[in-house]
């Protein structure tokens, strides 16, 4: 008996379905055997021809601007199995009632990791060797800025860095922060010493971690309990000289505090998220000294894409191969997601 196809339709932004998704992509879902695609491109909920389409589909393909699949979206696809999402977090678009009804979920996190802890290891380093300090002092005109004077303690080698979060990036970064000459240690709460240690890491409490640390790099999820984490009484606890980097969430740090110590002159941040994005035009972060602001580019850009999207492709053949995916985000795991 030969077994039917499983259906597969996507659905995001247009712009988004362009940046991410290849011919080559698109190609590989439209060949394989145990695969029916319905549409070669993004489905509209505004064509009743596509809403047609959408009710027959048993695996979501989702992105960035992908509305929120819940009640009302779910009532849309009564057929629906599975969402394989082709950006990080599955936040924005899964609602519970997505695992009450028994759908399976998946999301290429793991993909968008593999970025965001290179940028994070970019910035350790050059964090540490102050190098945008001496850009910021060449530009000023200064024709031979002394690091080793303005910055006693510079460099990377011999220094500590605390982790904040063994999330898979804070893995990723901690395996790549093995081939430098320093200690790491390792705040997460979820995390047994034994599980720190296998990791390379020393197991502490957040306030040592914070004292500790020479550079402190933060990947924990937004959740209740870690939203403003690194409040004013961590932040003015934190050694003379240290730097702060967020590419997780703005929201794990006070900023107003971090302010009024980046005022004081002798912290620097390196800060790629916040807590409202765009960061504000008013915001005190932008002229703060010792500060150096990207626009939440750690994660997956330009060419770095197809990573994302050869990570959804892959997990809706092997839905459709095996009625399950590789890598599935079960309930509890969501409960921890950023």
């Amino acid at each position: 008996m030969i077994r039917p196809r499983t259906t597969a339709g996507i659905l995001m932004p247009e712009q988004t379905f362009r940046r991410v998704f290849s011919q080559v992509d698109i190609r590989r879902l439209e060949t394989d055997p145990a695969l029916e695609l319905l549409a070669d491109r993004p489905l509209d909920l505004d064509v009743a021809a596509d809403r047609s389409l959408l009710a027959r589909t048993e695996v979501l393909i989702t992105g960035w601007g992908t509305p929120m699949i819940d009640t009302e979206m779910l009532s849309l696809m009564p057929n629906l199995r599975a969402i394989a999402h082709s950006a990080g977090t599955v936040r924005p678009v899964v609602d519970p009632v997505v695992y009450e009804r028994g759908i399976a979920v998946s999301s290429a996190a793991a993909a968008n990791a593999i970025p965001v802890a290179e940028y994070t290891l970019a910035l350790i380093v050059l964090g540490a060797k102050r190098a945008f300090w001496a850009a910021d002092s060449v530009r000023a005109g200064r024709l031979e800025p002394d690091l080793e004077s303005a910055w006693p303690e510079v460099g990377i080698r011999g220094r500590t860095v605390g982790i904040v979060g063994a999330s898979t990036i804070g893995r990723l970064v901690i395996q790549r922060l093995h081939a430098l000459e320093l200690e790491v240690l390792l705040y997460d709460p979820t995390l047994h010493p034994v599980e720190a240690a296998e990791l390379g890491t020393t197991a502490v409490e957040l306030g040592d971690l914070v004292e500790r640390s020479d550079i402190l790099s933060l990947h924990a999820p937004s959740l209740p309990g870690t939203r403003g984490m690194i409040d004013r009484e961590l932040i003015d606890r934190m050694r003379p000289g240290a730097t702060v980097i967020n590419t997780a969430r703005g929201d794990l740090l006070d900023q107003e505090a971090l302010a009024d110590r980046l005022e004081r002159g002798d912290l620097v941040a390196l800060l790629d998220v916040a807590a409202e994005e765009p960061l504000p035009l008013h915001s005190r972060l932008r002229s703060t000294p010792n500060t150096f602001l990207t626009p939440h580019i750690a994660g997956s850009i330009g060419t770095e894409l197809g990573r994302l999207s050869a990570h959804a492709v892959e997990e809706a053949l092997a839905f459709a191969a095996q009625g399950a995916f590789r890598r599935g985000i079960d309930q509890q795991s969501f409960a921890l997601r950023a």
